[in-house]
């Protein structure tokens, strides 16, 4: 069953690296995250897709496990709603995953500290799926 998860994640990650950006699926006010991983940094996220808003804090509430970790592409800048990083998730592209391919795996700190590298070797296409990544609290907008 891991082996299948493990596929499945991998096909959701080659899929975010060959796709072009997602049309939000329709108006909603921004939904801002913190998020964390292994290291216990945190950054903050923003959602703006009202599915995976309602994903967000089904998993905050205990409603769901399932698809716990967050995927996307990062933008190489900083956003105002996260201002401790040169880098912020593109809040069109954001998705959540059990399990996905190695290769967009990183902390936070290490995307910070390697930000001039990836896109190429290091996280293709900006894909990022930090594997230890988990929604800690919803915040308000800034």
């Amino acid at each position: 069953m891991r082996r299948l998860l493990t596929r499945l994640g991998g096909l959701a990650a080659a899929a975010l690296l060959t796709a072009g950006p997602v049309p939000p699926a329709q108006a909603a006010e921004p939904a801002y995250f913190v998020i964390t991983d292994v290291t216990q940094e945190e950054m903050v996220l923003r959602l703006d897709d009202p599915a995976k808003i309602e994903h967000a804090r089904d998993l905050l509430n205990g409603a769901t496990g399932e698809r716990p970790h967050v995927v996307g592409r990062i933008v190489k800048s900083q956003a105002d709603y996260n201002p401790r990083w040169s880098f912020h998730y593109d809040p069109g592209t954001v998705d959540f995953f059990e399990a996905a391919i190695e290769i967009c795996d990183a902390t936070i700190p290490y995307v910070e500290d390697h930000l001039d590298e990836a896109g190429g070797a290091f996280l293709p296409g900006l894909v990022w799926c930090p594997w230890t990544s988990r929604v800690v609290r919803e915040i308000p907008a800034p």
